[in-house]
């Protein structure tokens, strides 16, 4: 899995359904988490992440230090799926998307990171999956990470 964290004031996700509608969904402060899975992720890979994004401490305290946490802050979080975050761009100027997780399984995976945090505390919204969608976002900081499962799985085993 991997996932990109933008600390934000404020942001929202809006798409078309299949009937023509529109949907949106909108978060106050808290994070906005781009997130792709692959088809090495598991449940217990999904867990660990959610634990991560809601525990990294990347909001600041009273002295303007880097040292609450989403659950902390009571802040929320707004999941949107992203699976060209698994582009391989070694090769030509189009980027493959082979290593990106099946998409059935993939969305799956993505309820499950998103009902993690819920499970936290943290009010947690989402995009809609395979959809295109319109992100907005007020970024705080700017404050954005990547994290991905690739950098835990090499410090295990390396």
């Amino acid at each position: 899995m991997r996932v990109i964290i933008q600390r934000v004031l404020s942001a929202s996700v809006s798409w078309s359904g299949a009937d023509g509608s529109t949907h949106k969904n909108r978060i106050g402060r808290g994070v906005v988490v781009l997130a792709g899975t692959s088809a090495d992720d598991s449940p217990a890979t999904i867990e660990r992440m959610a634990t991560k994004v809601a525990q990294l401490r990347i909001f600041p305290d009273s002295q303007g230090r880097t040292n609450l946490s989403l659950e902390e802050v009571r802040g929320e979080a707004l999941v949107v799926s992203q699976f060209t975050l698994h582009a391989d761009l070694s090769r030509g100027r189009r980027p493959s998307f082979l290593g990106a997780g099946d998409p059935a399984h993939a969305a799956v995976l993505l309820e499950q990171f998103a009902a993690h945090l819920s499970g936290r505390g943290i009010i947690t919204r989402t995009g809609s999956f395979g959809a295109n969608m319109i992100v907005n976002l007020e970024n705080d900081g700017p404050f954005t990470l990547a994290l991905s499962n690739d950098t835990w799985q090499t410090r295990i085993s390396g």
